[in-house]
């Protein structure tokens, strides 16, 4: 019997913590970084994203992460093929992968070495839902969704008009549910050894640090990095574009009857603010979701190790250690 190559998942919502940790873990282990984020992909994408910066990483190589153009397309298929190529890489290093990250689909594509059929042909409905979108709102297309899968509408926000669309489209061209089909990628057997760490956190706390870190997004230059981001071309046609925090930006524009890259006064910018952290803890909620329908997951709730990282490592090294990952 082959023995199956080793693979460490460290997930949880944006803003618990996860890239202190992974810095920490990889140091410990000799384990190397794969980002599992749909935005960190993206160059010049810095503040909005989050992004760990090269100083931050300690010498932990990362994968995946300033790897795109924002104007070049990044979808769960793109994904899962940059992944594996960084595994391999990492795997001939003789380091053990980290998928790091809070984006709970890429991670499960990952992690069940889930294949996609090339689904674009036959593009007309997804054209006339697009289509719809701009006539009549982001919101119709997501009370289509929540009528045919209640259950994929939960762990989607309505803005995520790219999601709603794949999810209407699935249902349109195999009758079945896209959550249905995902909850059956759960049961496959991974062809990993694997530990699926999620973090959490008491939900005052989270959401205390949501607020801050979309306060300090804003006190870096969120609204010069969307303007620069504008000058270069990024539409709201890119995947990019999707991102919380830049398609707030872009709609507030759009409400005003601005150009992109216009100014934004202070109550805009107040607005704004507001605005991001509620649609931010809203996605935070989402994942959460997404996160307890994994079937094999040690939730690490952080408050109950006095946010103590070294207490929480000690905790994940013997995780690894039963399971084989490491000696």
């Amino acid at each position: 019997m082959t023995k199956k190559p080793p693979l460490i998942i460290l997930a949880g919502p944006t803003a618990v913590g996860k890239t202190e940790l992974s810095i920490s873990l990889a140091k410990a282990i000799g384990g190397e970084i794969i980002s599992c984020d749909s935005m960190q992909v993206y160059r010049y994408m810095d503040i909005g994203s989050a992004k760990i910066q090269p100083h931050e990483m300690e010498g932990v190589p990362h994968y995946l992460v300033d790897a795109l153009l924002p104007d070049e397309p990044f979808h769960v298929a793109r994904f899962v093929e940059m992944a594996k190529d960084a595994m391999q890489k990492i795997y001939a290093n003789g380091h053990i992968p980290i998928a790091v990250g809070g984006t709970g689909f890429y991670i499960q594509a990952l992690l069940y070495d889930i294949e996609f059929q090339d689904n674009d042909t036959g593009t007309s409905y997804r054209q006339e839902l697009y289509q719809l979108e701009k006539e009549k709102g982001a919101m119709y297309l997501y009370e289509m969704l929540k009528n045919v899968d209640p259950k994929s509408a939960e762990s989607i926000h309505y803005r995520n008009v790219k999601r709603v669309v794949r999810a209407l489209e699935y249902y349109k061209q195999t009758g079945n549910r896209i959550s249905e089909h995902n909850e059956e990628q759960r049961k496959k057997d991974s062809p990993y050894n694997y530990k699926y760490f999620v973090l959490n956190d008491i939900r005052d706390n989270l959401y205390e640090r949501i607020n801050k870190r979309v306060d300090i997004m804003f006190d870096d230059g969120l609204i010069d990095e969307m303007q620069s981001l504008t000058q270069i071309g990024v539409s709201r046609d890119n995947t990019s574009m999707q991102g919380i925090g830049y398609k707030e930006i872009l709609d507030y524009w759009d409400t005003l009857g601005e150009p992109y890259g216009s100014t934004i006064d202070e109550n805009g910018i107040a607005s704004l603010k507001e605005q991001i952290k509620g649609d931010t803890r809203h996605f935070a909620k989402r994942q959460l979701t997404w996160f307890r329908r994994e079937k094999v997951i040690d939730w690490i709730n952080i408050n109950e190790y006095d946010y103590d990282c070294v207490k929480i490592m000690d905790y994940m090294l013997d995780k690894l250690k039963d399971s084989g990952i490491i000696k």
